[in-house]
């Protein structure tokens, strides 16, 4: 089912060359249903790959998907289109009296940064308190779990002495649950951070539910009892090229990085990687944005 965005957002026609049914706004007005209203808070620099990543996963859903992208206010980053942000982007004061079926707040490129070092780091805290009561599920990734994790409980991360970056192998835990619909027992996403936070500390959490884990990236999804907040330190959605994109950048830039584990064949970066996480993004996001969201918001939105 579609997605529907602004007519001229660069991500339309990407999607529409990949065969994914895109609504464009002059279309969805002659349609009589109500649309899930959800919410992508960006916080990474590259908004354009980021929202096309994740409005792919997003297409396979029961509803038309009223997508609005949110950025901060408080911080601007300086290598961005500034058009692209004026043109498709929405700051808090202008939807802080709307109510949203769902969330996503995005990761961001904050390895060894103190939470309250951020600059932004007073918003994310009023926008994710705004959103127990305006937001019916909210989907926290990457940075953005653990920046949850330690707004709302209090959790420590821990620092990596190095960069944990490749493609890895993932163990369900929660097997029934219908977040893992579709899964296989293990399931391999690309993983692309230096922070983690123990099983230990989860579940020192009577709220919170451990879904899946790995013996090498440690914990990978966890969640709320009442299914208000997943938290995702992997990354499904990520492009066949992202990882391939980040290792030669920080080559580049004299770094000496590793080359991500499991992700070029050989350990070779001269050579193609093969993608093995395309349905795990897909199912994963839709196994949310369906069970989670869909099946359980309350039909009138403001009723959240």
């Amino acid at each position: 089912m579609p997605i529907k965005i602004q007519d001229q957002l660069p991500a339309c026609a990407t999607l529409e060359s990949e065969n994914i049914f895109v609504m464009t706004e002059r279309r969805a007005m002659h349609q009589d249903i109500r649309p899930l209203k959800m919410l992508i808070l960006n916080l990474m620099p590259t908004k354009i790959v980021t929202e096309t990543q994740l409005l792919r996963k997003l297409s396979n859903t029961p509803l038309q998907v009223n997508v609005n992208l949110l950025q901060t206010a408080s911080y601007i980053p300086q290598h961005i289109d500034s058009n692209h942000l004026e043109s498709f982007y929405t700051t808090f004061d202008q939807i802080k009296d709307q109510k949203f079926d769902g969330m996503i707040i995005t990761g961001a490129p904050l390895d060894y940064v103190k939470f309250e070092d951020v600059n932004y780091w007073d918003e994310l805290c009023t926008i994710m308190e705004w959103g127990k009561t305006h937001v019916h599920s909210t989907f926290h990734l990457c940075w953005g779990m653990y920046a949850a994790l330690y707004y709302f409980y209090g959790l420590q991360r821990y620092d990596m002495d190095e960069k944990l970056s490749g493609v890895y192998a993932h163990k369900v835990i929660k097997k029934t649950s219908p977040l893992f619909r579709g899964f296989d027992d293990i399931f391999y996403a690309p993983q692309s951070r230096a922070m983690g936070i123990s099983e230990e500390e989860i579940a020192k959490i009577p709220e919170l539910e451990l879904m899946a884990t790995s013996d090498e990236a440690g914990v990978t999804i966890a969640k709320t009892v009442d299914s208000r907040h997943f938290f995702v330190s992997c990354h499904p959605e990520y492009d066949e090229d992202t990882l391939a994109l980040e290792y030669f950048r920080d080559v580049d830039k004299g770094l000496n990085p590793h080359v991500p584990c499991n992700y070029f064949p050989d350990d070779d970066p001269t050579r193609e990687p093969i993608v093995n996480w395309r349905s795990t993004g897909q199912l994963l996001y839709s196994n949310w944005l369906n069970y989670y969201v869909y099946q359980t918001t309350p039909y009138d939105v403001m009723d959240i």
